[in-house]
């Protein structure tokens, strides 16, 4: 099964994922406290300011791609959401790490060691490795080893839950990922796809007049 997820869903299901495991008696979670954990200031990269209307959003997407949704059988007026991850089976090692990587981006194996250590508790490098490769070699792939950045030692992991990662920069410290800049993010891509079939336009009209010159 192919999934590919914005960066506001990525976000959201990283954080139904980091809840469940790390305040269980709190989860499932309700909408006010689902948005609470996808604008956390901490343990988050980048910082995002998502309104209630985007979260709820992006929940009806992951819903209809049967990733996540509302909890059953809860006693409570308040609907509540979970992720529905456990159809992959996923090991503790393996969820640990897919985690940190939805919610703070590419990292290198020491730093999912370090930020996996809420969820799961790694005793080296080695093991770190293993997960990824069991994430990389599942099917579909869910993790890819990036190009090391010039001046690093380390190779970066990114998940492939949003597509493809060709190339990562780091954000600047003080970035705030914004409902505005999701929309923008929105508009420069429907601009592409634009530029793209109005290319493919051009391509066929000279095609046609060769015919008649």
């Amino acid at each position: 099964m192919e999934i590919l997820l914005n960066d506001v869903e990525v976000r959201v299901l990283g954080a139904l994922v980091e809840k469940e495991i790390t305040t269980p008696d709190y989860y499932p979670l309700s909408l006010n406290a689902l948005i609470n954990a996808c604008n956390q200031k901490s343990n988050r990269e980048p910082v995002m300011e998502l309104s209630e209307n985007t979260v709820r959003d992006a929940l009806l997407a992951l819903q209809e791609k049967h990733l996540a949704g509302p909890a059953g059988g809860a006693d409570s007026r308040v609907t509540k959401y979970e992720h529905r991850l456990e159809r992959f089976n996923f090991s503790r090692r393996e969820i640990a790490i897919l985690c940190v990587l939805l919610l703070r981006g590419p990292q290198t194996p020491g730093e999912l060691r370090g930020r996996t250590e809420r969820m799961y508790r790694f005793e080296d490098l080695e093991q770190v490795q293993s997960a990824l490769q069991q994430l990389a070699q599942r099917e579909p792939s869910l993790v890819a080893q990036l190009a090391r950045l010039p001046g690093t030692k380390e190779s970066r992991f990114a998940h492939l839950l949003a597509g493809p990662v060709e190339a990562w920069t780091p954000p600047p410290p003080s970035a705030v990922y914004t409902d505005e800049s999701h929309r923008m993010g929105q508009l420069e891509e429907q601009v592409r796809t634009l530029q793209s079939e109005v290319d493919a336009l051009k391509e066929q009209f000279a095609a046609f007049r060769k015919q008649f010159e």
